[in-house]
């Protein structure tokens, strides 16, 4: 059996896929990254092996995507996060069209082919506006963890309006309304809106064409599902491998690159 490892290494989190040659997810990896990327990678390799009880050597090559794919040093080559991401979500759901990806630090939408090739994108990597940082901070400054305020914002009555989507500013926006006494499902209604509204706009910079596939960390979110599809007027693909979509692109990238004879050297 021959397998493809993709190793997406992420800001927040680092996240590893195997895929046999039947095209078969065998195992799966997710761990924090931290201030060591190189060890993240190789952690997340040692994980997917042992994961799947094979060795090293049946493995018939290793693809790296996300900020840190460079420093997935054993692996045979690196491939961008655009476009693993675009194979990932065409792998789970065919006819997909638009991929909106949200992860810790930065957000992409990304139009794709019928064959899952990337025809544009576009993203704001310069900025944590709109991201899993952003809902990070807004959870923080109420008190509660990035698990609650999903689910909570889904019971927001009278949304609030941010004055802006700010990473930074965003504290001071919550605890104003705070103040005035705003309830806090509504303020956390008003932030996950406010997402919805700055990723949509994303999207139109490409061409928004359904079916749209939504991947990464924060398509966990359930509030930011449901503020898209409103937004959106339709529904979203989201797999329950949504968060790993990157790795196992590139773990398809890998596959091919086997297949076709090209291996690595473990």
């Amino acid at each position: 059996m021959l397998y493809g490892v993709g190793v997406d290494v992420g800001s927040t989190q680092t996240k590893g896929a195997l895929i046999n040659e039947r095209r078969e997810i065998v195992a799966r990896s997710l761990i924090d990254t931290g201030a060591n990327v190189s060890r993240a990678a190789e952690r997340t390799f040692d994980n997917l092996v042992e994961a799947a009880g094979i060795s090293r050597s049946d493995v018939g090559s290793v693809v790296g995507t996300g900020y840190g794919r460079y420093k997935v040093t054993f692996g045979d080559t690196q491939v961008t996060e655009i476009s693993c991401h675009a194979k990932g979500a065409c792998y789970a759901f065919p006819n997909t069209r638009t991929v909106v990806d949200i992860g810790g630090q930065d957000a992409k939408a990304i139009q794709v082919g019928e064959g899952g090739e990337v025809r544009d994108f576009s993203m704001n990597d310069k900025c944590a506006a709109g991201t899993g940082r952003f809902l990070a901070n807004s959870a923080e400054a109420l008190g509660l963890t990035l698990g609650e305020i999903g689910e909570l914002s889904l019971q927001a009555r009278h949304p609030v309006r941010l004055s802006t989507v700010c990473t930074v500013f965003v504290e001071s926006d919550i605890l104003s309304y705070l103040a005035q006494g705003k309830r806090v499902e509504d303020i956390l209604g008003g932030v996950h809106a406010a997402i919805a509204t700055r990723t949509v706009s994303l999207m139109h910079r490409v061409g928004l064409e359904q079916e749209v596939t939504f991947t990464g960390g924060v398509s966990r979110n359930i509030g930011i599902v449901r503020a898209l599809e409103e937004k959106l007027g339709c529904p979203l693909n989201v797999s329950d491998d949504a968060h790993y979509m990157g790795a196992i692109g590139a773990a398809l990238f890998a596959l091919e690159r086997a297949q076709s004879g090209i291996g690595w050297a473990a």
